[in-house]
């Protein structure tokens, strides 16, 4: 792809953005970047990209500039049907995703996991195993480390293992990973998605451009996901599945069989491909919560043996890695209560996913922005589980309407108050969950802020 002189539009100044300008820039492009924040929000980053010679429009956008430019790249967090980009387009204007930008500049082999729930958790666990296993590994993409940085820094690597989103999946062409994951597709995001069948469409693109040669992991109870990869040229292996195990892998207990009657012959490393026939693990020996857990340590370690690694090395990745903050993070326990933090439940199915880990009573935290979940699919799980809900943020009222007749509801004004009265209805042996199933940008700057607030409320207790 030859950039040099090419009039190139980024849209979007965020980490990916950034990193995206710097890319462009290096490889001669004439690059604009823009953004709707304030100036003052992305200062330094503006400062930086003017050292480079890069021209910015901050503040608002300009058609333009949309539509005089020779390419558009877009980061995560822009919607790929703004007005701006449909009237590009309709000029035959190219408007791609930084994924899709980088991946035409890479050569190693790639792993890529999305999913609507796990994504992170699968991710960073699947990095740990390859690098036990001896090889050199990026991670990154949606997980918080650019890809085109990576590409930018021109480092090879046995496995490129990328975190993916459905923003990025909307703006890919070409991109095609050697293994996919997709873990699961529940409800989320459907105040950008028209209904769950467009999501679920977005998540199902990670294949498209799969061939035979390529592995396809999919979680085998998920009727979105089975539904979604019906048709893909991929070759499947399922966890979770149905029926007799071919091609995949199964829990009993603590136990986690594979089993493969074939192998990806392209592995990066110098071992040969991995052992076929019956693969036992022992998934007891981790600090991963629930039984979704159970499910990212199996696509995990599907991927990690399809890419080369060693059983055994595979096993002390996972009984050495301790999990990812506020993720069902255990936070302290006080007179006999446990205090959990799970506010990277941004949806309804994670909250659900989330109750279901725990035996014990539990006094549940939700609230935050509506994301247009709906919130009566947790009817079940909460009379098996809640003793006592407390509501905060935006979507309070929502979340009372489908849910507070099923137990004692408390709607209050502010982390503060909702750790203060789960301490008071709390009893030895309950567990006190964050678990919003609601976006945090209502009064917090993102999940870990408002994680952050209530780990720090919980440790004020006496």
């Amino acid at each position: 792809m030859d950039l040099n002189r090419k009039k190139v539009l980024v849209v979007g100044l965020g980490m990916t953005g950034l990193a995206t300008a710097r890319f462009l820039h290096h490889r001669g492009a004439v690059v604009t970047v823009t953004d709707m924040a304030n100036e003052d929000d992305l200062a330094m980053s503006v400062l930086e990209l003017h050292q480079l010679g890069i021209r910015t429009e901050i503040g608002s956008h300009r058609r333009e500039s949309f539509e005089s430019s020779e390419l558009i790249v877009l980061s995560p967090g822009v919607p790929h049907t703004h007005d701006f980009l449909t009237g590009a387009r309709q000029k035959g204007i190219p408007v791609i995703g930084e994924i899709e930008l980088a991946s035409r500049f890479i050569r190693d082999p790639i792993i890529a996991i999305t999913g609507t729930n796990g994504k992170t958790t699968t991710t960073s666990l699947l990095g740990d195993m390859l690098v036990e296993c001896g090889m050199t590994v990026f991670v990154g993409g949606n997980i918080g480390n650019p890809l085109i940085g990576h590409v930018d820094r021109e480092e090879k690597v046995d496995w490129v293992v990328l975190e993916i989103s459905s923003f990025q999946l909307d703006t890919i062409e070409t991109f095609r990973p050697d293994i996919g994951i997709l873990l699961n597709i529940t409800e989320d995001h459907l105040d950008r998605y028209p209904d769950m069948a467009g999501y679920a469409a977005s998540k199902g693109r990670i294949f498209q451009n799969q061939t035979s040669e390529d592995i396809a992991i999919l979680n085998g109870a998920d009727s979105w996901v089975l539904s979604e990869t019906s048709r893909i040229n991929s070759r499947k292996w399922v966890f979770n599945g149905s029926g007799i195990l071919q091609e995949g892998a199964r829990i009993v207990g603590n136990n986690l069989t594979i089993e493969f009657t074939s192998c990806l012959r392209r592995t990066p490393s110098t071992r040969a491909c991995p052992i076929l026939g019956p693969i036992s693990l022992d998934i007891g020996k981790t600090s991963l919560y629930g039984k979704h857990n159970q499910e990212n340590i199996c696509a995990a370690v599907m991927a990690a043996i399809a890419a080369g690694g060693d059983i055994r090395d595979i096993q002390i990745a996972l009984s050495q890695f301790k999990g990812l903050s506020h993720r069902i993070e255990f936070v302290r326990t006080l007179d006999g209560v446990t205090y959990m933090d799970d506010s990277k439940a941004t949806n309804v199915d994670a909250v659900y996913r989330a109750l279901e880990s725990f035996m014990e009573p539990v006094i549940l935290i939700m609230g935050g922005r509506d994301k247009g979940g709906d919130y009566r699919i947790l009817k079940k799980v909460m009379q098996n589980h809640v003793k006592h809900l407390i509501l905060l943020g935006e979507a309070s009222g929502l979340i009372a309407a489908a849910l507070g007749k099923l137990v004692p509801t408390e709607l209050v004004p502010s982390m503060r108050a909702a750790v203060t009265k789960a301490h008071q209805f709390a009893s030895a042996g309950d567990v006190v969950l964050l678990s919003p199933a609601c976006s945090s940008f209502d009064m917090f700057r993102n999940y870990s802020h408002r994680g952050g607030v209530f780990q720090s409320e919980v440790q004020k207790l006496r």
